[in-house]
């Protein structure tokens, strides 16, 4: 029996996804909703499904197993804990929420009705990330630099109002904080400083040109992330990080792994890490088996404190302690 699908959100993520779920023979795509009808309509018609405006109207009329929520940061109000609540398992696209208080709740949710949750950290689900943790094994890791510089997102109105997208820090560059946490562990202390003045043409902007956020490990790692939504042209993001006799590049954007021990390998990305978060989602829900995913809801809360906490410092301009 095919998983059944339902998506809230329809937008260009949502639709990655949906392709995905159609190459996944254990997937059904069964209905779409989105506040915009003719866009919802259009995706129905794209993908042959129904299409809803109201997510509530379509969670009690379709016989669900799984709900893609698909939303921007500011639109998360009630439609994941209405989904967990009629026992549907939850796939949540990043970031989860603007404030801890709504993502405790859902996590609350989650938990109290049992279902599996999983968090598009797609990085998570790379061949290269995995290989890079695998290489890493139990070494101390000394130093670690990421960083994630892209022009300015002018496709979506939200994206460039900070109390709607929060931001560059927990929009994009969650991605590189995430993976601070999966391949290094857990962060105790973040210091940030920001940069502005160069945007000032631009309306609706609120954002931060570019941040540097300094983090130390509870294993006594040290690192930076630093963030930047201003260039013309071209994107780049990825990951760094350097331990006794070893460096290990992670170049995100172009799918390369470059390891430099004794000699120096570099191995380019081999299979779609969205293709595989997607196949990882339905095969949890087809085999109840929730330790498929490597990106639960609870986890993926972590990493929302820790962008959220860059945030505060930005602000602030002093040291926050992660709890």
């Amino acid at each position: 029996m095919k998983v059944r699908v339902g998506f809230i959100g329809t937008g260009r993520i949502a639709v990655r996804h949906m392709k995905k779920l159609a190459k996944i023979k254990d997937a059904e795509l069964v209905s779409v909703c989105d506040v915009d009808g003719k866009e919802a309509q259009k995706i129905a018609k794209t993908f042959g499904t129904k299409s809803y405006i109201d997510y509530r109207e379509m969670l009690n009329k379709e016989d669900l197993q799984a709900v893609y929520i698909c939303l921007p940061p500011f639109a998360h109000t009630d439609q994941e804990i209405l989904t967990a609540e009629k026992g549907i398992n939850l796939f949540v696209e990043k970031p989860l929420a603007l404030n801890l208080a709504k993502a405790e709740e859902i996590k609350e949710a989650i938990e109290k009705n049992d279902i599996i949750s999983s968090v598009g950290y797609v990085y998570r689900y790379s061949d290269i990330v995995n290989r890079a943790k695998k290489e890493l094994g139990k070494r101390k890791i000394a130093l670690i630099s990421g960083h994630y510089f892209s022009p300015l997102r002018q496709d979506v109105r939200w994206w460039t109002n900070k109390n709607e997208s929060g931001g560059q820090i927990i929009e994009q560059t969650t991605h590189i904080f995430d993976l601070a946490r999966y391949l290094v562990g857990e962060v105790d202390k973040i210091y940030g400083q920001k940069f502005n003045g160069l945007m000032e043409d631009m309306g609706n902007y609120s954002l931060d040109d570019a941040s540097c956020v300094n983090l130390h490990f509870e294993n006594g790692t040290i690192g930076s992330i630093s963030s930047a939504c201003i260039l013309s042209h071209g994107r780049e993001w990825g990951i760094n990080l350097i331990a006794k006799g070893l460096k290990i590049n992670l170049f995100l954007s172009s799918h390369l792994l470059k390891i430099t021990n004794s000699e120096e390998k570099e191995i380019k990305m081999s299979i779609d890490p969205y293709q595989a978060e997607n196949e990882a989602f339905i095969r949890a829900i087809k085999e109840d088996n929730p330790k498929i995913i490597s990106s639960p809801y609870s986890d993926a809360l972590k990493t929302l404190k820790l962008t959220l906490a860059a945030n505060a410092s930005l602000e602030k301009e002093e040291v926050i302690k992660v709890k």
